[in-house]
């Protein structure tokens, strides 16, 4: 059965990238769809432009290519690549797909947000939008009801303006607000704190992961990277702000560290800290990515790892999954992947799967530290 989403008389069909056989989810919810049929109301200037923010897979920037031009901003290059790919199945217009940090279009006509999980996001989301938007433009979010709090609400007539909502249909509620150029304010500097048992200062944009500490995994992680003359090629899959990577430069300062993100704000973040940190960046090298594509193989000789066990909202092991399977194709001969997880995650029994040897080499109440051999 092809994933379809048909409304109004059209058919998209879409789907969540990366692409896997038998995916039981879908690339979109009932939160895009109350959007696509609320919208179906308004009249759109062909010639005037659409900002999409935070599309999860790209049913909106869809929908909307062959209605205007459109913009869609999103922190995911997985989500990019979705969206690059839909447009192209769908045979639509392209559409430009820029970054959270990027300049936006002067002028749009309609703004369209996906309510992202990070509040912190959305706050510098609506604060950068309070800067460009006219007052004519109408701005609509939608997101499931359970995700939206009166403290949502606020952010919006704090950071925006006035802000009403929606009946619920099918547990998704749309959120309206009228642009107020009166709240415009000075966009926020990144989140800045020290680490000082690591001599570290850390750098956050605002949708990576743990905005103002290091995040207990992380830290509990650092006390396991390996210092060996033999790594010549490291890579820190899935590295937020760096932190991992940036210490095993440290450690192994002969060696080429890579650090990859599917965040582009991470990958910023990530480039920021290695600045900050280390007395050379020379062999320090910072790639938005879905997890090790296009990386050749037997590669690396020590992949450092922090799962994510969620994609946007979903809760899913999907891609720990993936990041072992890349791991495990990337490194060379005896190369080591050391990966943190929570306990009740059972990465020992995937990772049994795939590599010669798992030994566990750290743990405490919460965490395990595992270490496999290829």
């Amino acid at each position: 059965m092809k994933p379809e989403l048909t409304l109004h008389q059209r058919t998209l069909t879409l789907t969540r990238f990366p692409v896997r056989k038998n995916e039981t989810l879908q690339a979109w919810d009932a939160a895009d769809e109350y959007l696509i049929n609320h919208c179906h109301t308004i009249d759109i200037d062909p010639l005037r432009p659409i900002l999409i923010l935070n599309d999860n897979f790209g049913a909106l920037s869809c929908w909307f290519a062959n209605q205007a031009p459109v913009t869609t901003v999103t922190d995911s290059f997985i989500t990019q690549q979705a969206i690059i790919n839909n447009l192209s199945v769908n045979n639509l217009p392209t559409a430009t797909i820029i970054d959270c940090l990027a300049e936006l279009p002067e002028n749009p006509q309609l703004v369209l947000i996906k309510q992202p999980k990070n509040n912190r996001l959305l706050s510098w989301q609506l604060q950068q939008l309070c800067h460009l938007l006219p007052q004519d433009c109408v701005v609509i979010t939608t997101g499931k009801v359970k995700e939206i709090h009166s403290s949502t609400l606020k952010l919006f007539e704090k950071y925006l303006g006035t802000t009403k909502t929606s009946l619920a249909v099918k547990k998704a509620r749309l959120i309206f607000t009228t642009v107020n150029k009166s709240l415009a304010m000075p966009m926020p500097q990144p989140t800045s704190w020290t680490v000082p048992e690591h001599d570290l200062t850390m750098t956050n944009y605002a949708n990576v992961f743990s905005s103002d500490s290091l995040d207990i995994g992380g830290r509990f992680l650092l006390d396991f990277i390996p210092k060996n003359a033999q790594y010549n090629d490291i890579i820190d899959l899935g590295c937020g702000n760096g932190v991992i990577g940036i210490k095993a430069a440290r450690l192994n300062p002969h060696a080429n560290i890579t650090c990859v993100d599917e965040s582009f704000m991470a990958v910023a973040s990530c480039r920021e800290n290695a600045r900050l940190n280390l007395t050379t960046t020379e062999k320090f090298n910072v790639l938005a990515s879905n997890c090790l594509d296009n990386f050749d193989n037997q590669s690396a000789d020590l992949v450092l790892c922090n799962p994510p066990f969620h994609q946007n909202n979903t809760i899913t092991d999907h891609i720990a999954w993936q990041m072992f399977c890349d791991a495990q194709r990337v490194l060379r001969q005896n190369g080591e992947l050391i990966i943190i997880g929570n306990r009740q995650l059972k990465y020992h029994e995937k990772l049994n799967r795939i590599f010669t040897k798992v030994d566990t080499i750290g743990h405490n109440d919460k965490f395990v530290v595992l270490r496999a051999i290829k």
